[in-house]
């Protein structure tokens, strides 16, 4: 098998338990237990058709370590083992590319908030984290993913999948087709307050969804985990995905979800994001907290039914109506966020 010899390149003994965790939409990930050694490690293949430039998620992730260790961040911290061979990156038979990552014992994460005290408990490590990584002067973070926040792409990407979409999947995709385009202006100002330079720069996450945090077993965060996607952008980007994230009632890929918003956890949410940043963000960022989780949940939505128009090529799924289903459950979490807000 050949992930044998990627272990091997890792590791020095053929005494070892690898077990898939299936949680993530883009790489390939284990849990590898070195049973000599009594050591546990996240062994990853990284997606590079996704992440075309994975040398610079790893350098990416020791820059923001540096910065986290030298601005005394209190929460663990996610360290790049390197190979036998010294190398952060190694590259398989077809040279796709694996690293290996250190594991936090005894630690457990969730799809969804299990409660308002353990949402409120994430939103607020995240602020702790964003709060840490956005010093006065801004790295030179690369950007790992060109246009992942270019909203204006993300909807010419929607309207070109839309024309050139076999009838099938049109017609399966009617309803939710007719609700997108109804709300296709949505993200018309965001993209205008960047254009115009009305909201600063900073270090984002963009990723910041509940999984993406460890907790001890009763619940405490330990520590932010998944820097692949860290860039500059707007940190509204984090708070509309925290949203996103966080007040959905069920698994994203529910398809027949109804009322999956959760009012009292997107109160709670935007409590624990504010609790380090409220200082920090501008009266524009304050002011558009709310439009950016709309707008956030929209952009997802619109990227699953994107995918979905184009025969699922970018999301892992597991049937032929996956993102139809994931696009239904977002436009039910927009439809309870815009009612709750009064926009819908």
């Amino acid at each position: 098998m050949e992930i044998n010899a990627i272990v091997a390149e890792f590791i020095t003994t053929d005494n070892y338990n690898l077990t898939p965790i299936t949680d993530g939409l883009i790489n390939t990930t284990y849990l590898l237990e070195d049973k000599d050694q009594s050591r546990k490690f996240i062994l990853q293949k990284i997606n590079n058709h996704v992440f075309k430039q994975p040398e610079v998620i790893v350098n990416n992730h020791l820059l923001i370590n540096e910065i986290l260790r030298s601005n005394d961040y209190h929460f663990q911290i996610i360290e790049p083992v390197r190979s036998l061979a010294n190398k952060l990156l190694v590259e398989d038979i077809n040279g796709e590319p694996w690293r290996m990552l250190s594991f936090v014992e005894n630690s457990v994460t969730f799809l969804t908030a299990p409660s308002l005290q353990t949402a409120f408990d994430a939103a607020k490590t995240f602020s702790y984290f964003l709060n840490t990584v956005n010093t006065e002067k801004l790295p030179a973070i690369e950007d790992s993913l060109p246009n992942f926040l270019n909203f204006e792409k993300r909807v010419a990407d929607y309207k070109d999948s839309l024309k050139n979409a076999a009838p099938h999947l049109r017609e399966n995709a009617k309803a939710e087709i007719e609700i997108t385009n109804q709300l296709l202006s949505l993200p018309d100002h965001w993209i205008k307050m960047e254009k115009n330079n009305q909201i600063p720069k900073r270090i984002i996450h963009a990723d910041v969804k509940i999984s993406n945090i460890l907790f001890d077993q009763k619940h405490n965060p330990l520590a932010v985990i998944d820097l692949d996607t860290m860039m500059i952008s707007t940190i509204l980007y984090d708070f509309g995905t925290m949203i996103q994230s966080y007040t959905n009632t069920t698994q994203e890929d529910d398809g027949t979800a109804r009322n999956n918003f959760n009012p009292e956890m997107y109160k709670v949410v935007k409590e624990g994001f504010l609790f380090y940043l409220k200082e920090k963000l501008t009266p524009e960022e304050s002011d558009h907290l709310d439009y950016a989780a709309q707008v956030a949940i929209y952009i997802q939505e619109l990227r699953f039914l994107t995918d979905y128009l184009n025969g699922s090529t970018y999301y892992f799924i597991t049937h032929p109506e996956h993102n139809l289903d994931r696009t239904k459950n977002q436009l039910e979490l927009l439809k309870g966020l815009r009612e709750y807000l009064g926009t819908s």
